[in-house]
């Protein structure tokens, strides 16, 4: 008998499949920040703090009047507007204005990507060892199995169905060399998988050049088995508006497009009207690349002051430190400075040692917290 009952403390639920949600976890260090007389200095969460740029207010403006659906698929104008980008800025040679499509923040992307994709139990996803912890999420939301691996030769037999590369890294900075992706693009190819490129820190890149999949030299000048993900969030500012795109292997992109008509998953269009602007401007991203790299110079020096050895890092907007202790001890160390900042266990068991430092806050907040490390490396004997 149907009842129309649904057992919420039932263990076989989706919900129930999921790690915690990860900043659920920190709510005692940010108690013990948030006491601190002078504030709390939140570096944990990479969030915009910096103004949306006016080109894109003023875009949002013009287009508010929107009473109809938008395109699944955004305008002809952002699609074209994307191909333009990714061709100026990446290098992207030969790309199908079709093999784009717009998604609702590339996080959304991240998680349902294998379930688009048709993959389920019979599926393996490969991510890597130190990593946002939605690429795992996503695996599981879709059934699949799923294992962390950064050296793809160490699979052996295994045939993997998706493969997440994610260059600058989030957490850890580290940019892969072009090398490093040819190796993966040509391993994935020979074994049949598809490889889904996270490129959402591209513009980030401070010690070396991020290099997209897209690029020709990369990917043999085919993007077959290939998508790019990129996101508007931290390049300009946009965080609030959830503008995002995927772009590469038109069959795969053809697929995803069918089924987000079906789902509902539209880019609402005063956003698809922000995104054409703002990815046609590249001096407002080098307006906040000025004051990521100010406060990452005054961070880095900081915590080397207080203790700190920063590893990786040549980009994203994090740095990534440790004090060769658990990281928990460093969070707490922290916390009773004022300053909140990421486990490293949040992305992996491989990150226990290490503490995720975003750059993600004001001026006058970035420079509190240098104060603090700084009165603290003094202080200690």
């Amino acid at each position: 008998m149907i009842t129309g009952h649904v057992d919420r403390g039932s263990t076989t639920t989706l919900a129930a499949a999921l790690p915690d949600f990860p900043w659920d976890t920190i709510a005692a260090a940010r108690a013990t920040a948030a006491a601190h007389p002078d504030g709390i200095v939140d570096l944990s969460v990479g969030t915009p703090v910096d103004p949306t740029p006016e080109l894109g207010m003023r875009a949002l403006s013009r287009a508010a009047n929107s009473p109809g659906y938008p395109l699944t698929s955004g305008t002809a104008e952002l699609r074209d507007a994307i191909v333009s980008y990714l061709t100026r800025r990446w290098g992207a040679a030969d790309l199908d204005p079709e093999a784009t499509l717009p998604v609702i923040g590339t996080k959304e992307l991240v998680a349902w990507l294998p379930t688009l994709l048709g993959l389920g139990r019979d599926d393996l996803v490969v991510y890597p060892t130190m990593a946002y912890p939605t690429y795992l999420v996503g695996a599981k939301i879709a059934g699949c199995r799923a294992v962390a691996c950064d050296d793809l030769d160490q699979l052996g037999d295994a045939r993997p169905s998706l493969i997440w590369i994610n260059s600058p890294s989030n957490p850890t900075g580290q940019i892969l060399d072009p090398e490093a992706l040819k190796h993966r693009v040509s391993w994935a190819r020979e074994h049949g998988a598809l490889v889904a490129s996270d490129e959402c820190y591209g513009e980030f890149g401070w010690d070396a050049e991020p290099t997209s999949v897209l690029h020709p030299e990369i990917n043999e000048g085919r993007h077959d088995g290939l998508l790019a993900l990129h996101s508007l969030s931290k390049r300009s500012n946009v965080a609030g508006y959830r503008a995002g795109f995927v772009a590469g292997d038109r069959g795969v992109v053809a697929d995803l497009l069918l089924i987000r008509k079906h789902a509902g998953m539209l880019v609402p269009r005063p956003v698809q009207e922000v995104m054409i602007d703002l990815l046609g401007d590249d001096d407002h991203v080098a307006q906040q690349r000025a004051r990521y790299l100010k406060r990452r110079a005054m961070l880095r020096s900081a915590l080397e002051a207080a203790g700190f050895r920063i590893e990786h890092s040549e980009g994203a907007i994090y740095l990534w430190a440790t004090r060769n202790e658990s990281c928990h001890a460093s969070v707490d160390f922290l916390a009773q400075l004022g300053i909140l900042v990421a486990p490293g266990d949040f992305y992996g068991p491989a990150a226990r040692l290490h503490v995720r430092v975003a750059l993600t806050a004001t001026d006058e907040r970035v420079a509190a917290a240098a104060a603090r490390l700084l009165d603290a490396a003094i202080s200690e004997p």
